[in-house]
């Protein structure tokens, strides 16, 4: 017997819309919603990869205890029963002795993310942290400084964009499927595409311009397209007077930043940079300076950001027709969103995150998803208290925190480290206890509030039963919940029972998503009147160039630019990315996906390499103050001269995990945990390696 189920795929955190065929019990096919405009059907190779996650022999398959040290990898099978009485006696005796906010819990962002905040809330811990900050913390408060929203609240409209430029944003090989293919309706009805790299990626191959920039030089750059604006009034001046606070002081500070100075310290020359800067201003306010997705490479990451949106600001782009919009929700339909558990009453916390975001010693970062590469030092120095426990929801801290030398280290002084993960991750190789979850085709999971220009819910339904001993996350948290005595604040006995629970007052319910996975609040594209009624979030309703959220923190709006200083001989700065193969640490053991790209490389600058007697598939040693490694090099004219690039996420050591054990080298096992400590990103190309021939 065949049947199609609606869902949602999970093979990133993109969450696409997906239409999978079931016979007799088996996932035979999945592809895009053909009933959700931009996806056509349409799913990147990661998300039809999904099938063989499913049926993967490697992947934890019933409740694990620890036998042994951590990281042996001697572990003994147990029942449900007996690791969930084992976990809540751990973590009762270590609340009762430390107390609730001696436990944290990190999490990749999720549809269920609403439950891990509620364990926490409800044992008064403050320490909840996503892996959104270690991506883009900085790009979410770059975001808050001049909108007063938050990036995930924005969204670029591609489709009808006459110019788009892009700073690293990798969009071909970091597949989204519905931005790619509105990027290339762009392209194909006239669009142009400059992008800005200081390595040639698939991206760049399909841009009308490429500029390889001098790593970690993009905030020069913008300050010289921001002087050419201001000086030639290139701008929208009826927008920006409407709109802007602070124009004024920002002409007076641009002023030195001339093309010809960027041209010195980008290697981008001064005519290109003003000729950028006219072709642009014709096409406002149809223009997109892309903010990125991550932006998480330097210390001045928050002014990189800061700069870019600025730009779409003087070009009136924001809130207009082919540029940026904000996302609308259904209190503009006049309907409710989904309900969530973390609005039910919870005793007060009266101690600080563990990161200290929110306090005057980290003030801007978001405390909905804090910092979190602060961990190893808050663990090791037990400041601001004495951290116990740890539960990794689906987060691997020891591939995802720069420096994994560091974070193993902070692991070691826990008392109890619990893994809620699909596979043998790292973390999960060093838990005591892992707890495996049902992956995405095994489970119905809590609502997706999909806001955009049309607010709409989506609903991921169970297409088969799970395959193992496993079970949905929202159950595992619950379940452990009611062995400490929190069970009240988790009412529901089954994931439909949840999602029911969420429906309430919505107007809809579950059998509304059945035809086609979704269902809509309206039916046109809603856009704010740009003369008077763009609901800024600012206190002053605007626009703030000059930050009042910077400002009042002690922070500069407008800093003056630090020159990056020239790497030689055997040093480079080390870039870090992906491809479109796989997600982040998640997908490097997948049957299907590690056959197409089983390890990482290093890329090396071809002249470079000649000088230091490295050929095209060399091992080489790659080494920094916080680890070293082993990898083959890749020698291409395609990347800068100072700089190396690897793939994110590989480098395992989870022998289970048998495909991508030792395989590659993790970036993380280099990188120095090095901050932006105004905006909250992690400077993940801050770090310079040695290169040597092995």
């Amino acid at each position: 017997m065949e049947k199609e189920v609606y869902s949602i795929c999970f093979m990133c955190s993109i969450r696409c819309p997906i239409r999978v065929v079931v016979k007799d019990g088996h996932v035979k096919w999945v592809e895009g919603n053909p009933h959700v405009a931009g996806m056509e059907g349409s799913l990147c190779p990661r998300g039809s990869a999904g099938i063989s996650l499913l049926y993967d022999d490697q992947r934890v398959q019933s409740p694990m205890m620890r036998v042994g040290e951590r990281g042996e990898g001697h572990w003994k099978k147990v029942s449900w029963e007996k690791a969930l009485d084992y976990v809540g006696e751990k973590l009762k005796g270590i609340i009762d002795e430390y107390g609730g906010h001696s436990v944290v819990l990190g999490e990749r962002t999720q549809l269920a993310t609403h439950v891990s905040k509620t364990f926490l809330k409800a044992i008064k811990s403050p320490n909840h942290f996503t892996h959104d900050a270690i991506c883009k913390g900085s790009v979410n408060t770059a975001c808050r400084s001049l909108f007063g929203y938050v990036d995930s609240q924005m969204s670029v409209d591609m489709k009808n964009a006459k110019h788009i430029i892009m700073y690293g944003r990798n969009l071909f090989e970091s597949i989204e499927v519905k931005p790619v293919n509105n990027l290339m309706a762009g392209l194909e009805s006239g669009a142009e595409l400059t992008y800005i790299d200081p390595r040639v990626t698939v991206t760049a191959t399909k841009a009308h311009r490429y500029f390889q920039i001098r790593p970690g030089t993009d905030l020069a750059l913008n300050y010289a397209l921001i002087h050419v604006v201001l000086k030639e009034r290139l701008y929208d001046a009826a927008y920006v007077d409407r709109w802007v606070l602070g124009l004024p002081e920002l002409q007076e500070f641009i002023q030195p930043y001339t093309p010809e100075w960027a041209e010195k310290e980008t290697g981008i020359p001064a005519g290109a940079i003003v000729d950028l800067a006219r072709r642009v201003s014709k096409d406002k306010p149809q223009v997109i300076f892309h903010f990125g997705y991550r932006g998480a490479n330097h210390p001045n990451e928050i002014y990189t950001r800061r700069s870019i949106m600025i730009l779409n600001s003087l070009m009136g782009s924001v809130e207009a027709k082919g540029g940026f919009f904000f996302k609308k929700g259904p209190a503009e339909e006049g309907g409710k969103a989904a309900r969530k558990l973390t609005g039910q009453d919870f005793p007060k916390i009266d101690v600080p995150r563990f990161d200290k975001v929110g306090t005057p010693d980290f003030p801007l970062p978001d405390p909905n998803h804090g910092v979190g590469q602060m961990l190893p030092f808050a663990i090791l120095n037990q400041d601001p208290y004495p951290l116990k426990a740890m539960i990794a929801y689906r987060f691997d801290p020891l591939m995802s925190i720069p420096d994994t030398n560091l974070t193993r280290k902070a692991l070691d002084k826990l008392d109890l480290i619990v893994a809620i993960d699909i596979n043998y991750s790292d973390i999960a190789w060093y838990a005591d206890v892992i707890l495996p979850e049902s992956c995405y085709f095994e489970r119905t999971d809590c609502i997706m509030q999909a806001n955009g220009l049309k607010p709409q819910m989506f609903l991921r339904r169970q297409v088969v039963p799970p395959r193992y001993d496993t079970r949905d996350g929202a159950m595992i948290l619950k379940q452990i919940g009611e062995r400490i005595g929190i069970g009240e604040y988790f009412p529901y006995e089954s994931m439909d029972d949840l999602v029911r629970w969420q429906l309430e007052g919505t107007g809809f319910t579950m059998e509304d998503f059945e035809s086609k996975g979704f269902v809509a609040y309206g039916k046109k594209p809603i856009f704010w009147d740009r003369r008077d009624a763009i609901k800024f979030k600012t206190p002053s309703g605007k626009i703030e160039f000059k930050s009042s959220l910077m400002e009042n923190a002690g922070f500069q709006s407008f800093p003056p630019y630090e020159a990056m200083p020239k790497i030689e001989g055997d040093q480079f700065r080390l870039i870090v990315g992906r491809n479109a193969l796989h997600t982040h640490i998640s997908t490097q053991n997948n049957p299907y996906l590690n056959e197409l790209c089983p390890e990482n490389e290093l890329w090396i600058n071809d002249q470079r390499a000649k000088e230091l007697g490295i050929a095209d598939g060399d091992w080489v040693y790659v080494t920094s103050k916080a680890g070293e490694g082993k990898i083959k090099a890749k020698v291409t004219e395609l990347i800068h001269p100072e700089a190396v690039f690897m793939l994110h996420g590989f480098g395992h050591t989870a022998e289970k995990a048998a495909r991508s054990y030792q395989k590659g080298l993790s970036d993380a096992l280099i990188q120095e945990n090095i901050s932006d400590m105004i905006g909250g990103s992690p400077a993940l190309h801050e770090t310079v390696v040695t290169v040597k021939a092995a």
